[in-house]
């Protein structure tokens, strides 16, 4: 639908979906603040004109709302899918006339990959050595341990099969012809160098800044391993992706990309990353990831820098990850039979919670659904698993949970699994990498009514009590510090035993509001440590568990920071308001 940024953006000027900033602006926090506060309140794409430090110009915001992203892609991508997936379940074995009926599809689908060109806008500029600290790089909190790219679409292939990947991972900035590469687990581009690194050789890497935005998105999809971006890309562009081979570079280059770095990871080389104020609102910390040499950077010659600023969502990353779900949601009964919706939460970063409904044909068909979802893919990472097999609308979540929780009978619906890999960015476990899940089933007809009210008194130790949704308590008390036993007392008080469900908070008040409560429950616990009930029991080697159940969702000592905007960032953006937007 659009071959570069450029089109993309001259929409966005004809729709008045952009602005541009005039006033000189610091890409260390101020830049990122002015971001914030824009997406906060639905407004456009950002078009910084001069960013200090740098002649480059940067854009941001460009898919944070949904009227932008439909703007870059339109309907035609959603529609090919859709056809996709009738084509698979109604005309398997093939008839000529259905084939017929869908020869339109056919002509779309020629349109799929990449094609080589000789009109490379990317190529008119050289700069070799690489001057990495020439482009307007931003530090978007004030603890992150420099200036971070956020939004490289990063290119590799494997040394052993050729399959490419192409995925977005945040590269700090270490001088001007290094950064680092958080390939974390179940990353397709860490695959990659784990390869290179077993046959002790470099691996070439390429990094496109810009581009047609569906090679944006088509990096940032949760692709299967293997399953190409490029193709992907192609389908949400509605045309083949125009490519470009260069003199020493291993990969060709999207011809109608800002910039282009090209360089190499090389073998067995690590180096301290961090700390990065990431997508689930708090910051990751320091640890080692491998090191990206920059050989050289290929650019237009009036070339504008892309970045996104990601923290507490919502941020733009939440539009972009809920068009993603909707998109490819059709494929998800293709992949995995069973399962016939499935919705992950951007509130909670995504791999934090995840519904489903799924078939019940036989007892406990469920669970096969259940481990058939955290065998796929990036859906592995998944901490919070909720599963049910009556149609429901996944993304209603106060409506969902009351679905649940009338159904869900906690001694032989909820199972916790320890020693499990889990998402790098989160650290309820106290571990990197490795955690627990919880399998948390409401299936059949209802087995209770639900409590909507709370009428007694408070419990010791708690100062305030709110219903989130029918069925779930939410209490606020005691400090983790100050009272580390305060949620086996809740779940063992026998004036709860109405409750299925009640999560402790440090305030009582996110009860108010969907995102704030979906964002402060399940970014604050791992399922095996603050999970809690009136009684645990042991039978055929299950963990028997009788209501209430209590999730303990308390801050814990040694939990990263929140982030929190610096006081005299905020003053400064105040005072500047005016110089950004003038009479807006």
């Amino acid at each position: 639908m659009h071959e570069s940024l450029r089109t993309f953006l001259d929409l966005l000027k004809r729709e008045n979906e952009i602005v541009e900033i005039k006033a000189e602006v610091d890409p260390y926090l101020e830049l990122a603040e002015v971001h914030r506060r824009v997406i906060a309140e639905g407004g456009p794409a950002l078009l910084f004109r001069r960013v200090k430090g740098s002649r480059y110009p940067v854009v941001t915001n460009l898919f944070g709302t949904t009227r932008r992203i439909d703007l870059a892609f339109g309907p035609k991508p959603e529609s090919i899918i859709r056809d996709l997936v009738h084509i698979a379940e109604s005309i398997l074995p093939p008839k000529p006339s259905e084939l017929w009926n869908h020869r339109s599809l056919a002509f779309d689908l020629l349109k799929l990959g990449t094609s080589n060109t000789s009109r490379a806008p990317v190529t008119q500029v050289i700069d070799r050595p690489a001057r990495l600290d020439q482009l307007p790089v931003l530090t978007t909190w004030q603890e992150d341990g420099g200036p971070f790219i956020t939004l490289p679409l990063v290119y590799t292939e494997n040394p052993a099969t050729k399959k490419h990947n192409l995925g977005v991972y945040r590269m700090q900035v270490f001088d001007s012809t290094s950064t680092g590469l958080h390939w974390q687990i179940q990353k397709g581009g860490g695959f990659h160098y784990r390869e290179a690194e077993r046959q002790n050789q470099n691996l070439p890497v390429t990094v496109f800044l810009g581009g047609p935005p569906a090679l944006i998105l088509a990096a940032i999809a949760p692709l299967p391993e293997d399953v190409p971006e490029l193709v992907l890309g192609s389908l949400l562009a509605g045309q083949r992706l125009k490519m470009v081979n260069v003199p020493h570079s291993a990969h060709r280059l999207a011809a109608q990309a800002e910039f282009a770095l090209v360089g190499s990871a090389r073998p067995h080389e690590r180096r301290i990353e961090g700390p990065f104020g990431d997508h689930y609102g708090y910051y990751s910390l320091c640890h080692e990831y491998p090191v990206f040499h920059v050989d050289a950077v290929f650019h237009r010659r009036d070339a504008i820098y892309p970045a996104t600023v990601v923290g507490k969502p919502r941020q733009e990353d939440f539009f972009i990850g809920d068009y993603l779900q909707k998109l490819l949601s059709p494929l998800f009964p293709l992949v995995m039979p069973s399962v016939k919706n499935l919705w992950t939460y951007g509130e909670t970063g995504f791999h934090s919670l995840c519904a489903a409904v799924v078939q019940e044909r036989y007892g406990r068909e469920a669970l096969v659904s259940a481990f058939r979802i955290l065998g796929e893919g990036q859906l592995s990472l998944t901490k919070f698993l909720i599963l049910t097999d009556t149609p429901q609308d996944l993304t209603n979540f106060p409506k969902f949970l009351e679905h649940i929780l009338e159904r869900f009978r906690p001694e032989t619906d909820l199972f916790v699994i320890s020693n499990v890999s889990m998402d790098t960015l989160d650290y309820t476990s106290g571990k990197v990498n490795e955690g627990s899940k919880a399998i948390m089933l409401g299936l059949g007809e209802p087995v209770r009514s639900l409590p909507r009210e709370f009428k007694r008194a408070l419990p010791n130790g708690i100062s305030r009590a709110a219903v989130f949704c029918g069925g779930c308590l939410v209490l606020q008390g005691s400090t983790f510090a100050e009272d580390e036993e305060l949620p086996d007392r809740v779940a063992r008080d026998p004036g709860l035993s109405d409750w299925p469900l009640i999560v402790l908070h440090d305030d009582a008040s996110v009860s108010n509001n969907v995102s704030d409560f979906l964002w402060s429950t399940w970014t604050r616990f791992e399922p095996a440590a603050d999970i809690y009930a009136a009684q645990t029991t042991i039978q055929r080697h299950h963990l028997v568990y009788k209501a209430p159940i209590v999730i303990d969702a308390r801050t814990k000592p040694g939990f990263p920071d929140e982030l929190i905007v610096r006081d005299d960032i905020q003053a400064l953006v105040d005072k500047r308001w005016g110089e950004y937007f003038g009479h807006r």
